[in-house]
């Protein structure tokens, strides 16, 4: 990303910030690294913390507009003086939580979901935001499996949501849950499934809804596409029988 100028309010000769990740693809659990330049301006700065947050796109439960929510933050550094024309750099590091909303299925982007780092810097009483750097989750192996699985038995991907607080009966340990809108094929008594996919450290709960039971698995569980698909299909009709 290009150097850009903080702060507006500061004015002519403000300091600039760069946020270079390592990489922009990445999985639920892993850390996201790269390198943060901070350039003074023509003046010295008393920056007060540098800061990284995760920001996903989230989904109003009452009007169903969307904002940028953050689900990870690290504060990296501070407070410091950042001299007139000094070049600094910074480490950027922010583990990412397993329960981090995916923007990928299959390789392919997921309608509306969204994923960037934001860099936050806190300079002379004032906090600037900073431009957003765009990232990708792709999924685990467990959930890629699932989601093939889905494929296979016809299911098509329409759209995702994040959606704040708890979903009723979820073993979550966030305050938010994505739902991953599938369309269904003839046969099953719905129309489309609401999935939701919590991870845990040795399980995954698959739940095609809010007011349904989840499929429980352990990961290796999912290792085996077909015993796989032939549960997932049977858990489907038990819980919405064909009408």
């Amino acid at each position: 990303m290009a150097f850009r100028k903080l702060l507006s309010a500061l004015g002519v000769g403000a300091p600039e910030v760069e946020t270079e990740p390592d990489r922009t693809r990445y999985l639920p659990g892993e850390e996201v690294t790269g390198t943060i330049t901070l350039r003074g301006g023509a003046a010295d700065a008393e920056i007060e913390r540098l800061t990284a947050e995760l920001v996903v796109r989230f989904e109003s439960h009452l009007t169903e507009s969307t904002y940028l929510h953050p689900v990870a933050r690290r504060e990296l550094t501070g407070p410091f003086t950042l001299r007139a024309g000094e070049v600094r750099t910074e480490r950027l590091s922010l583990p990412l939580p397993l329960a981090v909303p995916l923007t990928h299925a299959g390789g392919r982007p997921l309608k509306g979901a969204y994923c960037a780092i934001r860099t936050e810097l806190a300079v002379d009483k004032a906090v600037d935001r900073g431009d957003l750097d765009e990232m990708e989750v792709h999924a685990l192996p467990s959930q890629a499996a699932v989601l093939r699985a889905f494929e296979a038995l016809g299911f098509r991907f329409d759209e995702a949501e994040v959606k704040p607080g708890i979903a009723l009966g979820s073993r979550q340990d966030v305050d938010w849950w994505q739902e991953i809108e599938l369309s269904a094929p003839p046969g099953y008594g719905l129309d489309t499934v609401e999935l939701l996919l919590a991870v845990l450290p040795d399980e995954i709960d698959v739940r095609p809804g809010t007011t349904v039971a989840p499929l429980t698995l352990r990961h290796e569980e999912t290792a085996d596409p077909a015993a796989l698909t032939a549960r997932l299909e049977a858990h489907l009709r038990s819980v919405f029988p064909p009408r």
